[in-house]
């Protein structure tokens, strides 16, 4: 062992363990552009005149595009750079349960890097559809409106899809928090987020007993654009190695938009063919590949994967949201003007959709969900019409119907971190059986 140790280091020092080598040409916020590496493949790791350090993003027959991980001094055009013969990996620590991380295996609270760190792939290879198996066991999000009418289940993909400021992350969290003693490790992935807003999530989670199963993975808004792209699938091949451990996993997305974006930014500045509404035209593979990390293993363990999209005057038929829903299994659609009434979670109930329905739900909660979505459904079919009206001049059975759309309206409703169990859900909606 001390001999490779020394021989690996004589390498080092002799400049042996490099294999390829080339030049600068030209230099962009985000990448740079290399002609003479002949040698390399998508994610090789190259070193920049020792000045930053980056991966094979694009190659083309006269140049390599190198997206740019880390920078510690400017890079000028004609600067050296070498291909170290070896896929780019992150850095993970076991011990990041209850912490705040980076990709780089940076504590971000304690402001150092942890010392047990382990090599992670960014893109590792897939579960093979033999090693998956049926997604039936549910994953409670403690939230009424979900788990009763479009429920989620260990091994789903369930998009939480609507505008700014509609209670999106607000779901996520309550999920998370309603995961305690559930055997289940949460991994929730900020993107390009202010440190404010990641501090004010991870007060949250402590607050309400959830840190200690979970790791938040961060990258910020004033990082490289590089760095932002990378963290998903980072934190989902960190899922994968905990699922091969038949643990079950749920990974958070916040949010793919921003991911969307971001990589858009990077793929103009590498001259990449722009296609609708500029964005490349493999963005649809980019979050696929990403988002097919979530199933149930055939060891036990599973990747739950719950991606937010942000979308713009409640428009989900935009690019990006529409693939994404083309991907996932389901979706919870969040109404700007319910949050406005103060229904919340100011889910739109005609809209979201659960392709799994009753095969994750429990017998008790399947049947009284269906019966309780049906009513509801029928209520906001007239709710519109009629809630202005004149109720005295309605025939009783209109009356009636109102009242008990109104009813099940405010048994919906939920105050943040207030997860109800299965039994508490029944028990509130009984009168619907009646």
């Amino acid at each position: 062992m001390d001999t490779n140790i020394d021989k690996v280091i004589e390498d080092i020092k002799n400049n042996n363990n490099i294999y390829d080598a080339g030049k600068v040409i030209k230099v962009n916020k985000y990448n740079v552009e290399v002609s003479g590496l002949g040698n390399v493949a998508f994610y090789d790791e190259v070193n920049i005149n020792n000045k930053a350090t980056g991966y094979v993003f694009a190659i083309y027959s006269n140049r390599v595009i190198i997206s740019l991980t880390q920078v510690d001094d400017k890079i000028v055009p004609g600067d050296l750079v070498y291909s170290l013969n070896k896929e780019y990996k992150c850095l993970f620590s076991l011990n990041s349960l209850g912490k705040v991380i980076d990709i780089f295996g940076n504590d971000l609270i304690a402001g150092k890097k942890f010392s047990d760190l382990i090599e992670v792939s960014i893109d590792g290879v897939d579960i093979p559809l033999m090693d998956r198996s049926g997604v039936n066991r549910s994953l409670l999000t403690g939230i009424s409106g979900i788990d009763m009418m479009y429920p989620i289940g260990r091994g789903q993909r369930q998009l939480i899809i609507g505008d700014k400021k509609t209670g999106k992350t607000q779901i996520v969290l309550d999920t998370i928090v309603n995961q305690k003693d559930k055997n289940v490790i949460c991994i929730y992935v900020a993107l390009g987020k202010t440190k404010k807003e990641v501090k004010e999530i991870y007060y949250d989670l402590t607050k309400n007993g959830a840190l200690s199963y979970t790791i938040i993975i961060a990258s910020f808004n004033d990082e490289l654009a590089t760095k932002t792209y990378l963290t998903p699938y980072v934190a989902l091949s960190i899922a994968e190695e905990f699922m091969l451990q038949s643990y079950d996993v749920l990974v958070v997305i916040d949010d793919l938009k921003k991911h969307a974006d971001t990589y858009r930014q990077i793929s103009l500045t590498s001259n990449k063919i722009p296609g609708r509404d500029a964005y490349p035209s493999d963005i649809f593979y980019a979050h696929a590949k990403m988002l097919e990390k979530g199933c149930q293993h055939k060891n036990g363990g599973s990747i739950t994967i719950l991606p937010i999209v942000e979308t713009k005057a409640s428009d989900i038929t935009d690019y990006i949201s529409t693939n994404i829903i083309s991907i996932t299994d389901g979706q919870i659609v969040l109404s700007k003007k319910n949050f406005d009434k103060g229904e919340k979670p100011a889910i739109d109930y005609g809209l979201s959709v659960s392709r799994l329905g009753a095969a994750v739900q429990s017998k008790n909660l399947s049947g009284l969900g269906s019966k309780v979505r049906r009513e509801l459904l029928s209520y906001l079919d007239v709710r519109d019409i009629y809630e202005l009206s004149d109720t005295s001049e309605m025939n009783a059975g209109l009356k009636e119907s109102i009242r008990r759309g109104n009813l099940i309206i405010d048994s919906l409703k939920q105050y943040r971190y207030s997860p109800k169990s299965e039994e508490e859900m029944i028990n509130t909606f009984n009168f619907v059986e009646k």
